[in-house]
């Protein structure tokens, strides 16, 4: 087991965008009975979700947040040394996305992007590989930022997938500041279960082509999607999570000697309360300091982590706090981070 160890890095500002449009998850989709839709909705948690226009994208989303962050905390375009772009639903097969928005925020033509292609641990994986960078070299600001549109992804046809993601987008700062403490990860990937969450079609080992977009029943339930809509085994997802999840903090907190219990807050990848739920218990932690956002934005992917800090802690991070993240999802990949906050200035979300 690797834990990576970082000192004196951190994120000092944080940012979100969401779309103004507002799905009410019990009028979403005409395709099943309303008593079903409620059974689905009641007990996954997710009521409301927002979905971006057929003409917006992630990096419209990160674009609005990383604007407003810039503006609220007067920073210099010309200090930003890197920016990482995280999504899985980026604008173009080629070329990244990251280079792009490093030319529409204006940054100069020196700063480093990248794109990392991850699920739902994306930010965890990101955020590590940023402060590796920081903490070795001589950059000054880094950006973050991780967007996704899984409303464009999966089908309303499906009732396993449909009405559970939501689309968002966020940017965080991140900052080399003497006494911004110590953080820990761990990061962790299993290939053999990558069938749990995936979309067959539409890449370059299965290319798109009439039968791949084209609509079919996938099961005796009569759920409907082409190969290049995404599919979902909740059932062995859930399985893999309550082993592993709770292993893996577990493993962190013995690595590190800390405490679980005088973590200020525990955020975890928005999938379904019932999940969440189930790992608080098994690690006997107070749900008072589990904040949650899947009510009103659903799972949204990589974006979920991030997005629920500024959500639900935007008025409580102004002193130091002490945060354990856990994220989870497609791959199968999973990540535990303990990240310690020095007066994090969050913004107000945008809306576009």
């Amino acid at each position: 087991m690797a834990i990576l160890n970082f000192s004196d890095v951190g994120i000092t500002a944080l940012a979100a965008c969401v779309p103004s449009r507002i799905i009410d998850n019990y009028n979403y989709t005409d395709y099943f009975p309303k008593e079903d839709v409620k059974k689905v909705v009641d007990k996954i948690g997710v009521y409301q979700r927002r979905f971006a226009d057929a003409q917006t994208c992630a990096s419209d989303l990160c674009f609005a947040a990383a604007e407003k962050l810039i503006e609220d905390n007067q920073i210099d375009r010309n200090e930003i040394d890197l920016l990482v772009f995280i999504s899985q639903t980026p604008d173009y097969r080629m070329p990244a996305t990251s280079i792009l928005l490093q030319d529409r925020l204006g940054l100069p033509m020196s700063t480093i992007a990248f794109d990392i292609n991850l699920g739902c641990s994306g930010f965890l994986y990101g955020l590590s590989t940023v402060y590796a960078m920081m903490e070795r070299s001589g950059l000054r600001k880094a950006l973050l930022l991780d967007g996704e549109t899984r409303s464009k992804v999966y089908s309303p046809k499906d009732r396993r997938t449909a009405f559970i993601f939501g689309d968002a987008g966020v940017a965080a700062l991140i900052e080399r500041q003497p006494g911004l403490g110590e953080s820990h990860f761990s990061l962790n990937s299993d290939g053999s279960r990558g069938n749990l969450i995936m979309i067959k079609g539409g890449g370059y080992r299965n290319m798109s082509s009439e039968e791949t977009l084209r609509e079919k029943v996938v099961d005796e339930y009569g759920n409907i999607r082409t190969d290049e809509q995404g599919f979902m085994d909740g059932a062995n997802v859930f399985n893999f999570v309550i082993v592993e999840i709770p292993r893996d903090i577990k493993r962190l907190m013995k690595a590190t000697g800390e405490d679980i219990q005088n973590m200020d807050y525990y955020v975890f990848h928005q999938a379904n309360n019932f999940i969440n739920s189930f790992i608080a218990k098994r690690l006997k932690l107070d749900e008072n300091r589990i904040p949650s956002n899947i009510s009103k934005y659903g799972n949204t992917s990589s974006v979920s982590i991030p997005l629920t800090i500024v959500s639900e802690l935007k008025d409580k991070m102004e002193e130091r706090k002490k945060l354990m993240l856990s994220a989870f999802g497609v791959g199968m990949a999973w990540a535990t981070a303990i990240v310690p906050f020095d007066n994090c200035r969050i913004s107000e979300i945008v809306e576009i």
